[in-house]
């Protein structure tokens, strides 16, 4: 894309339609993809029914469905003619998409079937319209307004659209309580969606399988607008992605790249993976030594690369901190994975590389055009708050000016809430974040995401969760309880309660486990078990707040 064409969604996507209008756009898997020209056809007709629904430009416009190529389309269709796009998480609750509808006041929302049922009950003044976003067809409409979804080769109107107009209110469900409506313009997207295609060059020719959920910022901008802006193909799923959905559709689509958050990966290599690994005796024993390691991990590597497909060459992580145990057996694999860090705040990505740039446990560097810093770093650690600035810092908080200028200085950074630390070559590492650290009794940081990553390379363990209760370091585990129940079912007929019983002897192994693996500040002094598992954000990142 040449330096002339405005960072707007239909100035770009014009320029894709220009040089890739016959090439392959998206589709669900197993299905013919739709091109690129089919795709603004579609546009241009969705924003005539727009226009019957008396959206105007700077209207908001809600999105509650699952992932498909008319997700794409309406998003397209409401910011091409400049209305502000407001996607709606699918796992909201009723409550959390009300209070969301009024606060951004949307006078329309796009629905999808399978979520209709969560807005049946929803009243607000603003909202005028609903329309089922499968075929397009009015639910209901202000003044019953009629129309036929048909195609057409242009619009009614000329839209202007302009580099600063907001093009989406983005309320993350976030891990610190209250959602929050976060302002981006076609500005911040386009930038962050170009600068991304930096740090993995994206060809027409690339096949994405989408995961995530569109309403993220994460895949909304890496999954949705950078394979536009190449005229790559997105292939999407009709139901969850499940092993039993989402193995056939990598044999199916073979994609070529794919973004992923780190849960999706650690279930597959603690799963899957390291049982192989240490099931047998024999073979635990020669994994220890590392010549031999290295060379069981390329093996499994080979094989994990033909599980996705066998052309993959990107496999981007991110929306929360991979483990540590996990990232090695991808390094030593060569699975060419690659580990990024954002904001929705920063549309969303900040720093990162690709999979030839990795170093363990690192995001890499900023990105192209994008500055970081951190500030007030200790002066023995380097450690700081990671301040971002630059052209996808967000246009503020909607409605909240106070909470706007808590977190953008007057000067524009950033203060993204995380602690970082750069290397010598400027890759940032992350700590995790600061209202999550923990002081210890003599004034030490501890960082309750780095025991999480030893607790769960447990065999027994699913998701943990380290706090702090009355000066003491807790740890929250949830036990996989249907494997332990079967491992010793032999037990059964000699007591009742045997998975209990099992449960405490596993909380004392796992406490030895864990603290002769962390320093002595860290040490875990009680486990409780957590028998459901823990409620997450988007990018499955625990909801911490709900457990303090």
């Amino acid at each position: 894309m040449t330096q002339s064409v405005p960072l707007t969604f239909p100035a770009i996507f014009s320029e894709t339609v220009r040089k890739y209008g016959q090439y392959n756009a998206m589709t669900f898997v197993g299905e013919k993809p739709i091109s690129y020209n089919e795709v603004k056809s579609q546009i241009d007709s969705l924003i005539v029914l727009l226009e019957k629904l008396s959206i105007k430009p700077g209207d908001r416009v809600a999105i509650l469905s699952s992932n498909m190529p008319n997700w794409g389309i309406t998003y397209y269709a409401v910011t091409f003619m400049g209305g502000v796009v407001v996607p709606l998480l699918p796992d909201f609750t009723p409550s959390e998409i009300e209070n969301i509808l009024n606060h951004s006041e949307a006078k329309a929302i796009f629905v999808s079937e399978n979520l209709e049922a969560k807005i049946s009950k929803i009243k607000n003044k603003f909202l005028k319209s609903r329309v089922k976003i499968e075929d397009f067809s009015i639910i209901e409409a202000d003044g019953e307004a009629q129309y036929s979804f048909i195609s057409r080769t242009s619009p009614a109107t000329n839209y202007q659209v302009e580099e600063d107009d907001m093009a989406a209110i983005i309320y993350t469900s976030g891990t610190t309580g209250k959602s929050k409506g976060v302002m981006l313009s076609h500005k911040n997207i386009c930038f962050n969606a170009e600068k991304a295609n930096v740090v993995q060059n994206v060809k027409n020719s690339d096949r994405f399988l989408s995961v995530l959920p569109l309403s993220h910022t994460y895949e909304n901008t890496l999954g949705l607008i950078l394979p536009m802006l190449a005229g790559a193909c997105v292939y999407y799923l009709r139901k969850p992605p499940t092993p039993s959905v989402l193995l056939p559709a990598l044999k199916e689509v073979k994609p070529t790249l794919m973004l992923s958050v780190p849960l999706i990966i650690e279930k597959i290599y603690f799963n899957k993976i390291l049982p192989a690994f240490t099931e047998k005796r024999l073979i635990r024993s020669l994994y220890k030594i590392p010549l031999i390691r290295k060379k069981l991990n390329i093996v499994a590597g080979k094989k994990l690369m033909q599980t996705f497909g066998g052309e993959l060459h990107f496999f981007g992580i991110g929306g929360a901190k991979l483990n540590k145990s996990v990232e090695e057996f991808l390094l030593e694999a060569s699975f060419p994975y690659a580990i990024g860090y954002g904001l929705t705040e920063t549309s969303p990505l900040l720093a990162g590389v690709n999979a030839k740039g990795t170093k363990l446990q690192s995001t890499g560097p900023s990105i192209e055009g994008m500055q970081i810093k951190i500030n007030n770093p200790d002066k023995v650690t380097g450690e700081g708050e990671i301040w971002a600035k630059g052209p996808s810092i967000m246009k503020g908080y909607y409605k909240e000016p106070e909470l706007t200028g808590e977190v953008i200085t007057k000067d524009g950074w950033f203060k993204t809430g995380d602690l970082g630390i750069f290397d010598e070559n400027n890759y940032l590492y992350i700590k995790g974040r600061i209202k999550d650290m923990i002081v210890g009794a003599s004034g030490e940081n501890i960082y309750p995401t780095d025991i999480e990553s030893v607790i769960n390379t447990h065999k027994h363990v699913m998701e943990s969760l380290v706090v702090q209760q009355k000066g003491k370091l807790v740890a929250r585990v949830h036990f996989n309880r249907e494997e332990i129940e079967e491992h010793y079912k032999h037990l059964k007929e000699e007591f009742a309660g045997y998975a209990d019983h099992k449960i405490n002897e596993l909380k004392t192994e796992l406490q030895e486990y864990v603290n002769t693996r962390v320093n002595k500040f860290s040490r875990i002094q009680i486990i409780l078990e957590e028998k459901l598992p823990f409620k997450k954000t988007a990018t499955q990142k625990i909801k911490r707040f709900l457990y303090a």
